[in-house]
């Protein structure tokens, strides 16, 4: 759920990529099975034994050996094929789910060594061999039927530990399933295990190592392995991007989803705060927090948002009465959907370097081949919100943290007793940075102060009313694109991370929507657009970001080089910039 790098140079600009975690209408508004076919990705971890329905059930069919890291006989299918193959009767749930978990540990946890993965559910293949039972009946829950998906280690799912990736809470098991986990399973869905994520979401240093945790170690870029994965939502992305799963869900408060998708390579989409429920994942702000999908295409982000989604009534925010749109968030998967669009084009920092203003040149050119309006844009008050949102995330990190602890009977209950721990235990949990945020955020009063309230008045009407929307708003815009962030860093536990800056924060602190989309690489290192709209925009963006997807095809699967060479490390051509042209894959 948090953020990327906090850089010690300023704590909010550092805050500046946090990553969450956080649905209830109805069990599910169920998608109709039939546009997760017309729709048109794939493996998991070593799991420990089966459960006793699992081995007396017949043996799945053998899964094909995987040879190299980038051998997988499932690899970057999505999950409408994966239906339709199951429908055909070519393949069940226990054939697939075992492929992901044999892959997992070929490529998770040994090959390259991806540390995506913290823990696979034990009870993934009895899941499987439900699903295989309940379509042999005609039972089909749902657009998720078989289909086995990766959770972040913030949301809690039965009978896996929830722990943010601390050790204090390596045996902490919730007893009961997170909201949106319901959901998921409601669906059809297979738990097939929790994701590595950067420790506590991002928000316990200000010298932090994104994609490291005390209990997953350090995740790895699948692109080249010397590279950060981003955060907080590391595991997630770089299991997607890797094929470890079909798709996984992160968290985001600030880039969590966002800058990890970008920099792995895959897509990221960050509802509207309220759309999915938090309820039952570990918080840090519930103003800013939520979950979301990672996935490798923008069809299954739209098909998994559409489970997700719902009203929930132990979080509020997912009661709002604006909550009156279509969840048929796959009926916007239009590839004209860039016809008469208007988008504005913002710049910042990242802007200027030249392998993404290659890269940003190429996305507009796309878009207006395709009947789209591109105009320059800009937010007024962009950055104004930074010192207001550091106060509002460290006040609301200490209460809601400590009501999660409380509500879920944990082993520690309060701030201050994590803060022990961890100075108890300096060599497991803090060989590499401190807790310096635990510690501020330690010091803050009550959700009651003024100090906090007018922060989170000011930091919401400057991002949002002032800034998105009031951009959007001066020239009749459908949506604001920019760099998503900037190629992934050399990971270095002793300075930390290398954050290159990001263009989605507007929309993390207005609590709007945001997807990021592959636009191209930079010296074989992904780069991501982002589109970001409104409130309640999800349609209109999943609209835009499919056709400008099936317009570029810009997604490579990973090579997992070990390093780059050392003439390549600063400067990148112009044609990898770019990305392969339009149409070419």
């Amino acid at each position: 759920m948090t953020r990327i790098g906090l850089q010690a140079a300023s704590l909010l600009r550092s805050l500046s990529d946090w990553h969450p975690r956080n649905p209830s209408m109805r069990p599910f508004v169920l998608l109709p099975l039939v546009v997760c076919v017309a729709l048109a990705a794939c493996k998991p971890q070593t799991p420990p034994a089966p459960t006793q329905q699992a081995q007396d059930a017949p043996p799945p069919p053998a899964a094909p050996e995987t040879e190299s890291p980038t051998d997988f006989v499932y690899a970057e299918l999505d999950i409408a094929d994966l239906q339709a193959r199951m429908q055909r009767g070519e393949l069940d749930s226990r054939t697939l789910t075992q492929a992901y978990l044999d892959r997992i540990a070929a490529v998770d946890q040994a090959g390259p060594q991806l540390h995506a993965v913290i823990e696979v559910n034990p009870d993934a293949m009895k899941e499987a061999t439900l699903r295989d039972t309940e379509r042999r009946t005609g039972a089909i829950r749902g657009p998720l039927h078989g289909i086995p998906i990766l959770l972040k280690d913030n949301i809690g799912a039965v009978p896996m530990a929830n722990s943010a990736g601390s050790l204090a809470l390596k045996d902490f098991r919730p007893t009961q399933d997170a909201f949106l986990v319901k959901r998921l399973r409601e669906a059809g869905a297979v738990i097939l295990g929790k994701t590595n994520l950067s420790e506590w979401a991002n928000f316990r240093s200000t010298h932090s190592i994104s994609g490291w945790s005390a209990r997953g170690g350090q995740t790895r870029n699948p692109y080249v392995l010397d590279r950060n994965p981003c955060g907080s939502s590391s595991g997630s992305a770089v299991a997607v991007s890797a094929n470890l799963a079909v798709a996984a869900i992160g968290t985001e408060t600030d880039g969590s989803i966002i800058c990890p998708a970008a920099v792995n390579g895959v897509v990221g989409l960050k509802p509207s705060v309220g759309l999915v429920s938090r309820d039952g994942i570990i918080p840090i702000s519930f103003s800013q927090d939520t979950a979301g999908p990672i996935t490798r295409s923008v069809a299954d982000a739209a098909l998994l948002l559409g489970v997700l989604a719902g009203r929930d009534p132990d979080d509020p925010a997912s009661l709002n009465a604006a909550w009156n749109i279509a969840l048929d968030y796959p009926s916007r998967l239009r590839p004209e959907g860039l016809r008469g669009a208007r988008i504005g084009l913002l710049h910042n920092r990242l802007s200027d370097t030249p392998d993404i203003r290659i890269a940003m040149q190429h996305v507009v050119q796309t878009l207006r081949d395709a009947g789209a309006t591109v105009v320059d844009a800009s937010i007024a008050t962009d950055g104004q919100w930074n010192d207001d949102e550091e106060q509002v995330l460290l006040y609301e990190f200490k209460a809601g943290l400590e009501r999660y602890l409380q509500r879920h009977d944990a082993p520690l209950q309060t701030l201050s007793q994590l803060i022990g721990y961890n100075a108890q235990y300096p060599e497991s949990e803090m060989p590499h940075f401190g807790q310096e945020l635990f510690e501020l955020a330690n010091t803050k009063g009550g959700l009651g102060e003024r100090e906090y309230t007018s922060a989170r008045a000011r930091a919401r009407r400057l991002a949002g009313p002032e800034g998105i929307d009031a951009a959007l708003q001066a020239q009749q815009l459908d949506a604001l694109i920019a760099p998503a962030t900037g190629p992934a860093w050399v990971t270095d536990p002793a300075a930390g991370d290398r954050f290159p800056g990001a263009g989605y924060g507007a929309a993390a602190v207005a609590g709007y929507p945001s997807l990021t989309v592959p636009m191209g690489y930079s010296n074989g290192l992904p780069l991501g657009v982002v589109f970001m709209g409104p409130a309640w925009s999800e349609p209109r963006l999943i609209e835009l970001g499919y056709a400008y997807e099936q317009l570029t095809r810009a997604r490579k699967p990973p090579e997992y080089l070990p390093t780059l060479p050392a003439r390549n490390v600063t400067a990148a051509t112009s044609a990898d910039a770019a990305g392969a042209p339009p149409g070419s894959h």
